[in-house]
């Protein structure tokens, strides 16, 4: 009795010794819920970096200390929203798949800041928008 084997599907249940060399990150660019590692979590800050103190002048430390920062090589979430700090129009972009906080990027998670201050990073000058209206 001859058996039937599906086209392309190795016939065993062991592993193919090549997976790893052909996808050595087999989960980049998707989201799964907390699966992975969250950079945004690390703790790192416009405060915490000297150059962007001083691109940043018109903010207080604490204010600099709410601006969470993705460290150099960390991936961005594919469908979230960012801002990089060193792009002088701070257009805010959608990240794709595959894309990468490089050594030049100083890029801030919108789902990790305040509205208020976000609008403000962006360069919103609408009080409303920036929790500034005089009731």
């Amino acid at each position: 009795m001859a058996q039937t084997q599906k086209q392309g599907k190795p016939s065993d249940s062991k592993a193919d010794e090549w997976q790893e060399d052909l996808n050595p990150q087999p989960m980049a660019g998707r989201n799964y819920g907390l699966e992975g590692t969250h950079p945004e979590k690390a703790g790192l800050n416009a405060s915490d970096v000297k150059e962007l103190h001083n691109q940043l002048t018109d903010y207080t430390d604490d204010e600099l200390k709410q601006i969470t920062l993705l460290p150099p090589g960390s991936r961005l979430e594919e469908g979230a929203t960012y801002i990089d700090l060193n792009d002088p129009e701070r257009q805010e972009f959608t990240a794709t798949g595959g894309m990468e906080a490089g050594t030049n990027n100083w890029y801030v998670p919108k789902t990790e800041v305040g509205y208020q201050l976000w609008n403000r990073l962006r360069g919103v000058e609408n009080p409303e928008r920036l929790g500034q209206s005089s009731d």
